[in-house]
């Protein structure tokens, strides 16, 4: 092997490290370079998420949990949608919980927000704790989506809804890239249908599908 056919291997070697680690991060991110992520993210999900929860009606003291909650930036929007509320947050990156404390350090100093380290298969909070359950760009990864949304009808109380809002879904306008990162990622795509099947699945009804198709968004809620 000569020394160019060399440097080119180290070369897409590196490269492909580098692309491997960048995945990880977008999956779990973690260290200084997960905090990084958080931040972006915060930024990136925004104008997804105040579309998605523009169709959930929340009273302004309702009780609201962010599942996946990254950076916190959907935790500031819900804390402005029930001033008179609670939102709390869970993500399973220690990176993302800092970022996220960080972003709603006024709100959890004054008693309205709680963000923690946790996972959507063993949420820390009792049966009938929340009006709404959201999860942004999250789904994704849980490892078990049927029995993990049973986990968040747990938490859910009567008439409570959960909130599940996704940019990467099959069958999407130009979304044949979408397919190959979340192999990347060692996801699943699901099409509109089979997020519909999964929250009815999970127990949830009246199941409505909402899809903002220029901008590639998808939000799907299911009542308690």
């Amino acid at each position: 092997m000569n020394t160019a056919t060399i440097g080119s291997v180290l070369w897409y070697g590196g490269a492909a490290a580098a692309s491997f680690a960048i995945v990880r991060q977008c999956r779990k991110p973690s260290w200084l370079p997960g905090r990084f992520f958080a931040w972006m993210m915060n930024s990136t999900h925004y104008a997804m998420t105040r579309w998605a929860l523009g169709h959930l009606t929340l009273a302004s003291d309702s009780v609201v949990l962010d599942v996946g909650c990254g950076g916190g930036r959907t935790i500031q929007q819900l804390a402005r949608l029930a001033p008179e509320g609670r939102v709390s947050g869970i993500d399973y990156s220690a990176a993302s919980v800092a970022v996220a404390r960080r972003t709603n350090a006024q709100a959890i100093s004054a008693g309205r927000v709680d963000v923690r380290v946790g996972t959507v298969s063993s949420m820390p909070y009792a049966d009938d704790s929340f009006d709404a359950v959201t999860a942004v760009e999250t789904h994704y990864y849980w490892p078990d989506l049927v029995g993990d949304l049973r986990e968040v009808r747990r938490v859910l109380r009567p008439g409570g809804r959960v909130v599940i809002v996704a940019e990467s879904y099959r069958g999407k306008r130009f979304g044949a890239a979408d397919v190959l990162v979340m192999r990347v990622l060692g996801s699943k795509l699901l099409t509109t249908e089979e997020h519909r099947a999964a929250l009815e699945a999970a127990g949830f009804s009246d199941v409505a599908v909402f899809e903002e198709s220029k901008k590639g968004w998808l939000c799907v809620i299911g009542n308690q």
